[in-house]
């Protein structure tokens, strides 16, 4: 484009006008993205923006794939530098001439962990007291743990039995009522009693916001001889559990707060009881067929009784 040097615009720069899209948007992963950006100016930062082509690109995920880095990352990666020439492309004036094309990985390391319910029962019994109603309102709501922690008691209707947050507080912008079972409900009433009026959060450690506890988790999981569960993974138990009840899936979606289609079919997926309760309603299917063809071969052959014969009178 004429009176355009796309030759002086530095990678660096591109990045920094990204972070501050994020920024000004009020997206809640700031520090994901941040992250994201590191990893990618340790190997374009420096360059000029036109010296990102396709083949610097490979060549970054080739860097990262050496790391040991899981494919779904590097995506991540990969869609932030995305987002960032993109918005370099619709700047006024215009900051780069063309946004390069950027391979994406394909992912095959999706998680297909569940929290079952004796695992939930068992996690209750040797989780820290603070973290006991955390699980119970994640297995029950399948929210995420961030929408979760963030919980202030104004979101909290317990004459209604509800929690509801606004949009613009969750993850994807939209608003989100849950009403609470007996359980969930008896729970959040006893946090109420128990309040300090000092912390606005209804989830809390001595009144200060819990803002992690992996630490814990892990010691917890270890405690009941499942390594590996993840706090994400109640997210989809709770689906599966709700589809399982009979819950319509666009409810569920609702409930849950999945936006997409894709996303959601992405959670709701079998696990090997499920493949095991099939096999069971198969056999007994078939059984049932059976028994109906041998109560046909069985059932006596009705013989049509001649129509009697009136003779005819005058």
């Amino acid at each position: 484009m004429p009176g355009i040097c796309f030759d002086r615009i530095l990678f660096n720069e591109l990045m920094d006008d990204y972070l501050t899209d994020y920024r000004i948007n009020g997206k809640r992963t700031v520090s994901k993205a941040e992250r994201c950006v590191r990893y990618l100016k340790k190997v374009f930062g420096g360059m000029r923006s036109t010296e990102v082509t396709t083949s610097t690109i490979k060549r970054y995920i080739e860097i990262r794939l050496s790391e040991g880095i899981a494919n779904a990352t590097i995506n991540r990666e990969l869609a932030a530098l995305k987002r960032a020439f993109n918005i370099a492309a619709r700047s006024t004036p215009p900051k780069v001439a063309q946004v390069p094309y950027i391979p994406m990985l394909k992912e095959s390391n999706v998680r297909k962990g569940f929290i079952e319910y004796d695992h939930y029962a068992a996690l209750m019994e040797v989780l820290p007291s603070h973290l006991k109603p955390i699980l119970t309102f994640g297995y029950f709501s399948g929210w995420r743990k961030g929408e979760i922690l963030g919980l202030q008691r104004k979101h909290i209707d317990l004459r209604e039995g509800t929690v509801r947050l606004e949009p613009g507080e969750t993850k994807n912008n939209e608003g989100r009522t849950l009403y609470m079972e007996p359980e969930l409900l008896e729970i959040m009433k006893h946090l109420y009693r128990q309040r300090r009026m000092d912390c606005l959060y209804v989830f809390h450690l001595n009144g200060n916001k819990i803002k992690d506890f992996r630490k814990s988790w892990s010691t917890a999981c270890e405690a009941i001889d499942k390594f590996g569960l993840l706090f994400h993974d109640l997210r989809r138990s709770s689906i599966r559990n709700m589809v399982r009840a009979g819950i319509p899936e666009r409810v569920a979606m609702t409930i849950s707060g999945h936006k997409t289609r894709s996303v959601f079919d992405r959670y709701n997926i079998v696990s090997q009881d499920d493949l095991k309760e099939a096999a069971r309603k198969r056999h007994e299917f078939n059984e049932r067929q059976a028994k109906q063809l041998q109560n046909s071969y069985n059932r006596p052959i009705p013989i049509k009784k001649a129509a009697t014969h009136k003779a005819a009178t005058s």
